[in-house]
């Protein structure tokens, strides 16, 4: 089954408003007008609204880059996902190892997350993946499993249609490092065969995983040429219109 690619441009803590307006534009402009995929990126949380603005009517989707759990309350510092639907967001990335590694995400509170983002009706990108140091050791398959049950668990599966889940090896995320495209296929297999056992053969098929982990121009067209490979998450080469544009050619 062919599953429509989905690109998105993760900008971290990255830009000013000025550099995010011109990132916009320059990439909307870069566009064909025919590409036969879901596009997105997440800018920081203060440039969501213009980003909305500037996005609007263009073929790009709005993304946020985490979610409190709860829809309000006295946390200071904390973006609800009604917020995030409310400023215009369609997706919000959850997980992402670095919320793991600098601000003690568990599985718990990212399955709260996910939870939270359901409801607000935004398209949640799970993240997922191993440090180097644990595939060293031969866990990356069981601690990757590990990472989708427990984020999933009271997650009725036909809420999970749209769900996209991104494979992002720890080892390779800002390193230059890359899993080779045999690597990144085997584990998006190991996805795919999980989310078989947890949503059904039918939802499993439809549900994108896409990879993450320095993409870059020169890697992006091998990698996404794999069976399971319906995409990628980009970090730092989405900050570039360039060659954020040629990752998305390169997935056409």
């Amino acid at each position: 089954m062919k599953r429509r690619p989905f690109i998105a441009g993760n900008w971290k803590m990255h830009l000013t408003a000025s550099e995010a307006e011109g990132l916009v534009r320059a990439v909307v402009k870069g566009l064909h007008g025919n590409e036969e995929m879901d596009i997105a990126v997440a800018p920081p949380f203060p440039y969501l609204l213009p980003a909305a603005k500037w996005l609007a009517g263009t073929p790009v989707a709005l993304a946020a880059q985490n979610l409190h759990w709860e829809p309000q309350g006295a946390y200071t510092g904390e973006v609800s996902g009604v917020m995030l639907r409310d400023a215009g967001c369609c997706y919000v990335i959850v997980g992402h190892s670095e919320r793991r590694q600098f601000f003690h995400e568990t599985n718990e509170t990212v399955c709260r997350r996910l939870k939270a983002a359901l409801a607000a009706k935004l398209i949640p990108i799970l993240c997922v993946g191993e440090t180097l140091e644990e595939r060293r050791r031969g866990m990356t398959r069981q601690l990757v499993e590990t990472q989708i049950l427990e984020a999933l668990k009271g997650i009725p599966s036909g809420d999970l249609t749209n769900l996209v889940v991104a494979y992002e090896p720890v080892w390779a995320i800002g390193t230059g490092e890359t899993a080779t495209p045999g690597q990144a296929q085997e584990i998006h297999d190991a996805i795919r065969g999980l989310m078989k056992k947890v949503v059904g053969e039918e939802t499993a098929r439809q549900i994108r995983i896409q990879y993450g982990g320095s993409v870059k121009p020169d890697n992006a067209r091998e990698l996404m040429s794999q069976p399971d490979i319906d995409g990628a998450l980009v970090g730092g080469a989405s900050l570039k219109a360039e060659s954020f544009l040629a990752i998305i050619r390169a997935g056409l």
